[in-house]
């Protein structure tokens, strides 16, 4: 009998224990893009923010009655170049791909889900979490929400910074900017949403535990 972890030469769905198929990639830019997108629909249903690009985001949102999907994906196109240059063309197609999937399922998501109440602090645990794993889906197949997240993993793989810690200190200040168009308990819920999301990063998220491509 074969063993399970070599390669057969059909790739598409045949994985080895040091790389994913295809389909398996397909498929966890996909789970990991409905989990986020659950997440952000939860954060928006309480009125929360989040960081970093998707922090941008929702304080374009708010601001600048921009739906959420539009100015996260316009706000994710400068940082496909990095992606590009220093993390390889796979890594931003499969970036573009997830970036595109959860701007759309935001956009959908309040048409199929009817949240007509939630209370901030369960939204900001839920949600934080929800977007981190969907995040670390898209670690772990080489693929990123774009933004902030393609920095951290360009910063963890060049110097070793854990990726959820860095993300934290830039998710810290686009917080400190949501005090210019939210109350006290938005900040403070948000805040607990930006650190349960990178805390799941954080600890969850290490290139020498998890080294599958």
């Amino acid at each position: 009998m074969a063993d399970v972890d070599e390669k057969s030469p059909v790739g598409f769905w045949t994985s080895s224990s040091g790389r994913h198929s295809i389909l398996e990639d397909i498929q966890g830019i996909v789970a990991g893009s409905m989990l986020a997108a659950l997440g952000v629909t939860l954060l928006s249903a309480a009125h929360l923010l989040i960081g970093g690009t998707a922090g941008l985001g929702f304080l374009l949102r708010y601001s600048a009655n921009l739906s959420f999907g539009t100015a996260f994906f316009l706000l994710n196109l400068p940082f496909y170049w990095l992606a590009y240059r220093r993390l390889g063309f796979v890594f931003t197609v499969k970036t573009f791909a997830a970036v595109t999937t959860t701007s759309a399922l935001t956009g959908l998501l309040p048409q199929l889900i009817a949240i007509e109440h939630i209370q901030p602090v369960m939204a900001a645990l839920f949600g934080g979490l929800l977007i981190g794993c969907g995040m670390l889906i898209l670690f772990r197949h080489r693929a990123s929400l774009g933004g902030f997240g393609i920095l951290a993993l360009y910063l963890q793989e060049r110097f070793g910074w854990r990726a959820g810690f860095v993300q934290l200190g830039l998710d810290g200040v686009v917080l400190a900017l949501a005090f210019f168009v939210a109350s006290p308990l938005v900040i403070i819920c948000s805040i607990l949403a930006a650190v349960t999301l990178n805390l799941t990063l954080a600890i969850n998220h290490r290139t020498d535990r998890y080294i599958v491509r």
